[in-house]
């Protein structure tokens, strides 16, 4: 394997190997300052981060208000102090070494307010910002603001050039870096665009070298690409270390970090990544943000795919094929369904679906009576986790506070099940965000007899090879 030298990122010499972001509460300050104290760049995850009582533990996230409006305040506080927590911790443990990122997505609920309250709480012990799952275009204002460096995450040249020329290009001194997240490849929410086929994964080489002519174009040849998804030897990869034609290049490792001891999730989850086959990552468009993502294709998503399968179009009036009479709700409200799509009902129903749901697209799905009752209450207990929810209808924005459109009971809950796994829920019934590499752990023997390495055994065990 070639040797990996140390790349210029952020102002200062690290090695290119950079922890992925992730969600709620899976990058934390222990795993982040662990990664950075190892010499590469740490990342703790801003989106609904964990708080602590004096005696050390884990605030839980309980929502008082009776309002959306007022859970959502409470929710902004909840991220805003749990941010600072984890800055503290990856700072001290970081020991003065390599740098601590804090990464957010830009369509989570309150993410301006959060990131400007994270860092304006942890001044000086975050040196830089990564940031999707959206078009940030403040993103480049706060980091100047607040003088550290930021690292949009695009799939894309075009989705860069148009962050450049609208935003980044007043502020070109502070992008650190540019991530490269490949939408085929990568765990969690990606930037699959409406043109790219879900089905039909593209090589990721010509697309990043397309990015680093565009960032050629803007003066950007020595701004590193981080190559993010699909990254597990770096002899994979030797065609892009010390490549001329794609210039400095560093790699994000956002899957493996979750099997290291300092990682925070269960112990449950790291046990099942290590059994998993190939195949067993699915991307799927269940997720109420409406981007694509990458998950364990567990019974949680088994049951989503089955909801979405049990759906039939309906008119409000006979009309054309949509001749067959059907009764809607406790009050039997009619509708008209093609008759062959009342067969399927009838068969639905003798399984015990019995409730029909109307979604956002003139059609019904149909649940279990307990489901039904489950997807109502999740839809309004919403706490504004997101900037606009397609499973509650929420919105962040004035005046209504609604995203205009029905609420969809084909999605779910987002923070309720991202909550649940990271603090012992079942990893069978909750969503959980895997990159489609993870099978590996299965296969590498550094994993043997259920080893779990630190931090600093995994970035060594990188640096070596197999």
């Amino acid at each position: 394997m070639k040797a990996i030298n140390a790349i210029r990122m952020g102002g200062v010499d690290v090695l290119p190997l950079v922890e992925g972001g992730k969600g709620v509460s899976a990058t934390n300050g222990a795993s982040c300052g662990g990664w950075a104290e190892a010499g590469g760049v740490g990342t703790f995850s801003g989106v609904n981060a964990d708080s602590y009582d004096a005696e050390g533990h884990v605030v839980p996230q309980v929502y008082h208000g009776s309002t959306r409006r007022e859970r959502h305040e409470e929710l902004v506080q909840y991220g805003i102090a749990g941010g600072i927590a984890q800055a503290r911790e990856a700072h001290e443990r970081s020991n003065g070494q390599g740098r601590v990122h804090v990464n957010v997505l830009w369509e989570m609920g309150g993410a301006e307010r959060v990131l400007r309250g994270v860092l304006e709480g942890a001044k000086g012990l975050v040196h830089g910002v990564t940031c999707g799952a959206g078009m940030p275009y403040k993103l480049s204002e706060i980091a100047r603001e607040y003088r550290v460096h930021y690292y949009p995450i695009v799939s894309s040249a075009r989705a860069f050039s148009a962050l450049w020329k609208r935003a980044y290009h007043k502020a070109q001194d502070w992008l650190g870096g540019v991530v490269y997240e490949d939408p085929w490849l990568a765990g969690g929410h990606n930037g699959l665009s409406n043109s790219e086929d879900p089905r039909k994964p593209e090589n990721p080489y010509p697309r990043v070298l397309k990015l680093r002519e565009q960032m050629r174009q803007f003066g950007l040849g020595d701004v590193p690409i981080i190559m993010a998804g699909g990254v597990w030897w770096l002899e994979e990869w030797e065609d892009w270390i010390d490549n001329p034609e794609l210039g400095p290049i560093a790699f994000q490792f956002g899957t493996r970090p979750l099997v290291t001891q300092e990682s925070p999730i269960p112990d449950a989850w790291k046990q099942r990544l290590l059994t998993l086959k190939p195949g067993d990552v699915s991307l799927q468009n269940f997720s109420p943000t409406g981007f694509y993502s990458s998950a364990v294709r567990n019974d949680f998503l088994r049951d989503l795919e089955g909801r979405s399968h049990r759906q039939v179009a309906y008119t409000s009036e006979a009309i054309g094929e949509h001749s067959a009479r059907y009764g809607v709700g406790p009050r039997k409200r009619p509708v008209y369904l093609v008759p062959g799509d009342l067969e399927h009902v009838q068969q639905w129903e003798s399984e015990g679906f019995t409730e029909a749901l109307r979604t956002p697209d003139d059609t019904l799905i149909f649940v279990s009576p307990e489901e039904s009752r489950q997807i109502l209450a999740d839809q309004v207990a919403c706490m504004g986790c997101l900037s606009q929810c397609r499973f509650s209808n929420w919105s962040q924005h004035e005046p209504d506070y609604t995203n205009g459109k029905k609420a969809d009971p084909r999605s779910f809950c987002i923070q309720k099940t991202l909550q649940d796994i990271a603090h012992g829920g079942d990893p069978e019934q909750n969503l959980m965000f895997s990159g489609h590499n993870a099978y590996r752990f299965g296969q590498d023997p550094f994993y043997s007899n259920g080893f779990i390495p630190t931090v600093r055994q995994l970035v060594e065990r990188i640096l070596t090879g197999r």
